[in-house]
């Protein structure tokens, strides 16, 4: 064999090699996930988030690699989402009530006084109902893989002690970009003001609104109590964020990753609710602690409140679909230990 066919049929057999290394090195190279969230890394929503990520590298021995972005850095919940729809960004966790102008099921979880307690959230997220309407985000290009907690919403402000219906009147009051959130607070008679949460503490601070709803971990985390002064315990609607991923993209991922992915989702739900829990409980002697004044709504007023709103609900019901709205209904009466 002459020199030059040897020095050909070795160049050929590094080539070879060569290239079956690239396809080898690519094929373990590991699944950058962007994952986006609004609060800050310290919140609940932030350490949940950290779990998530790690809980993906251990399950898919370092070939997934979660890169949790907070703080809205990838812009607000709504912004997310249309970037997950078109295969722009990988994944999120965001609130249900932005998904409403997208899949309308969604706005059950709106609902002012649905929900009780945490044992009936927990029931109704994670049973045949919470996966319907999971379900129903497939058909608009997102996968809905857990819910976590972001808990009971309560109304703080600027200006005055909220203790019966009519002393919201006048409040300009911030609530999410969402009818049902905008009808109930207008109904209850506020001067209701849609807007992204990344807006939100520079509004308060201007006074540009007086004031906004969200739990007592939230209302810890962003620092509202230094550009806000009254909070109310009202409890009036149990908020759940969920964790979504791009179908898109999900499509493209193998039955292993994607276990890997739902089974890291569980994970992390389970702490975050904890978590979140725990934080909750705590959060409003630390609010109290940082000055603020804080008043809870009597079951009285409550009722008064649930009496208004039922245009409310019918609207919801017939939004949703009226099997949905009695399905969940007969499931609360279940759950509360109803015949």
């Amino acid at each position: 064999m002459s020199l030059l066919r040897r020095t050909l049929i070795a160049a050929a057999s590094a080539a070879v090699l060569s290239t079956s290394f690239s396809a080898f090195a690519l094929d373990i190279k590991p699944h950058l996930i962007r994952f986006g969230y609004g609060l800050n890394e310290q919140s609940n929503q932030g350490r949940a988030a950290k779990v998530f990520a790690d809980e993906v590298a251990k399950l898919s021995g370092g070939k997934m690699k979660v890169r949790a972005i907070g703080a809205a850095a990838l812009g607000p919940d709504n912004q997310m989402q249309q970037a997950l729809i078109g295969g722009a960004q990988e994944m999120m966790v965001g609130s249900t009530a932005t998904l409403v102008g997208i899949t309308k099921e969604m706005a059950l979880w709106d609902t002012p006084f649905l929900i009780g307690n945490t044992k009936e959230a927990d029931i109704l997220l994670d049973g045949p109902i919470g996966e319907k309407i999971k379900g129903k985000l497939q058909d608009k290009g997102l996968v809905g893989l857990v819910y976590w907690e972001n808990g009971f919403r309560n109304l703080t402000n600027s200006k005055r002690p909220i203790t019966k219906m009519e002393d919201l009147d006048g409040i300009k009051l911030r609530v999410m970009q969402n009818n049902v959130f905008l009808t109930t607070f207008q109904t209850l008679g506020a001067n209701a003001i849609p807007m992204a949460f990344s807006e939100l503490f520079s509004a308060l601070e201007t006074k540009t609104v007086d004031g906004q709803e969200n739990p007592f971990n939230t209302i810890l985390s962003s620092k509202f109590y230094e550009v806000q002064k009254y909070m109310t315990v009202t409890n009036h609607v149990y908020s759940p964020w969920i964790v979504t991923a791009s179908k898109k993209w999900w499509d493209t991922l193998t039955k292993d990753e994607q276990k890997v992915l739902m089974d890291a989702a569980k994970v992390s739900r389970d702490f975050e609710r904890k978590d979140t829990r725990a934080e909750a409980a705590k959060a409003m002697a630390d609010l109290k602690a940082k000055g603020m004044q804080i008043n809870e709504m009597s079951p009285a007023e409550s009722d008064r409140m649930r009496d208004k709103l039922t245009k409310v609900y019918a609207g919801i019901g017939a939004d949703i679909g009226m099997d949905l709205w009695n399905e969940t209904q007969a499931e609360l009466k279940k759950i509360r230990g109803g015949k």
